[in-house]
């Protein structure tokens, strides 16, 4: 099952050429993956409460169709895999029934106090996450994978 994310594409974030700048793509993703961070309880009432939040690790953006303004997107997030801290997203952004961008990205827990460092994903948000993982046989069929991304533990200084 994935997480879905609706918008539309505003005015300003049209650029020169006519169409949605490369930037907002970005945003728009970055939107989604809040959207599904408040869903399964890393929200505003949990950051507030607990002093953690999430770090973005790493992205990968893959550009594929132009869209333009007012078309309406969705976007389709996907759990590829997580660890103890670390959670592995996929992304497609979709316009008129087509695949116009994907993101793939990591995602680390964190404690921000007394410096930033990452932390266990408590076990009922790890759970409720875990309803969007992408079923195995479906996981080789992504699309514009650059390289093997992957959770695994790491020292983070």
């Amino acid at each position: 099952m994935a997480f879905t994310y609706h918008t539309n594409v505003h005015s300003d974030w049209i650029d020169y050429n006519g169409h949605m700048q490369d930037a907002y793509y970005g945003l728009v993703f970055s939107h989604g993956v809040d959207a599904l961070q408040d869903e399964v309880g890393f929200d505003h009432a949990y950051r507030d409460a607990t002093g953690c939040t999430i770090y973005l690790v790493e992205e990968h953006k893959y550009f594929l169709k132009e869209v333009k303004y007012a078309d309406a997107l969705a976007v389709n997030i996907h759990l590829i895999s997580q660890t103890d801290k670390l959670f592995h997203l996929y992304a497609e952004m979709i316009c008129a029934q087509k695949t116009v961008a994907l993101c793939e990205l990591i995602e680390m827990h964190v404690q921000q106090k007394p410096c930033p460092h990452g932390v266990p994903i408590p076990q009922h948000i790890a759970h409720a996450l875990s309803a969007y993982q992408i079923k195995d046989q479906a996981l080789s069929g992504l699309k514009h994978r650059s390289r093997k991304m992957r959770v695994r533990k790491m020292r983070v200084r």
